[in-house]
């Protein structure tokens, strides 16, 4: 005789998945982001193209006005477009899940017997691929102008690590909004509110010294300057200080805020 388990029972059980479970069904659903991106290859344009855009526009416009010429602008440019661009690129975890949750995908996982948070869990995971492309690629693109690192290839991998790092906690942020926001162009428009002010209001492409004073002070306590001057002391000089333990301790408060948060809304939509 055959049994029948019941909506709720079952829900129950896939509550109780064991860890290592909840681990496999985070990686195949990270696998599922990244077979999304292998089919629809225009996912990547904006971590692709943006760098390389920014890093011409931006160096040749601005380079000859801030630091005589563009060779003596790469070292300061290179980090800031490396923040600001992957940075930005942490929108994409919430935009991407509010288009799941409104196509009824998600209402699908719920009837597979799959641990609940693996799709949350494997949508950030399969964006820090994201992060790694377009972090790459910037450095190449630095490199390819004539930016030579002085602090040397291993510092410049951990310069790229400590900023896919912080983008990974930035992204709950964004997840958090996919999930509470009833339309994905919502969710859009208030990731950009968030982080237009912060990306452009920093140190990443001007000296803070020749803003005003007025300004200097919000643009010195945004977490945004912090990152980009620790990226800068790694790549530029090979040296770790207080704003690289700022960044990590800003991204570890990110995460004990959000996650708690993005995961009970999550649980409760779903």
């Amino acid at each position: 005789m055959s049994t029948m388990i019941k909506p709720g029972a079952q829900r129950q059980l896939k509550n109780h998945t064991s860890f290592g479970q909840s681990v496999r069904n985070s990686l195949t659903m990270a696998y599922r982001g990244l077979l999304k991106i292998k089919r629809t290859p225009e996912q990547l344009f904006d971590v692709t193209f943006q760098p390389i855009i920014f890093t011409l526009m931006f160096t040749y416009i601005f380079g000859g006005a801030i630091s005589g010429d563009v060779q003596n602008y790469l070292p300061m440019i290179i980090p800031g477009i490396l923040v600001q661009t992957v940075i930005t690129t942490s929108i994409v975890t919430g935009v991407q899940l509010r288009e799941d949750m409104e196509k009824g995908v998600f209402d699908r996982f719920k009837s597979l017997p799959i641990s609940r948070i693996a799709p949350l869990a494997g949508a950030l995971l399969a964006d820090t691929v994201r992060y790694t492309i377009a972090t790459v690629l910037t450095f190449a693109m630095g490199y390819v102008m004539g930016l030579r690192p002085e602090g040397g290839l291993g510092h410049v991998a951990m310069a790229g690590v400590l900023v896919i790092i912080c983008s990974w906690a930035i992204s709950w942020i964004f997840a958090f909004f996919g999930v509470i926001a009833r339309t994905a162009s919502s969710v859009q428009g208030i990731s950009m509110i968030v982080l237009f002010p912060l990306t452009f209001l920093s140190n990443a492409f001007v000296p803070v010294d020749t803003m005003p004073d007025w300004l200097q002070w919000f643009v010195k306590m945004n977490p945004i300057s912090h990152l980009v001057t620790a990226v800068r002391d790694l790549v530029n000089q090979g040296t770790m200080g207080s704003d690289l333990v700022f960044s990590l301790v800003g991204a570890a408060v990110i995460v004990a805020v959000f996650a708690p948060i993005t995961v009970r809304a999550y649980m409760r939509r779903t």
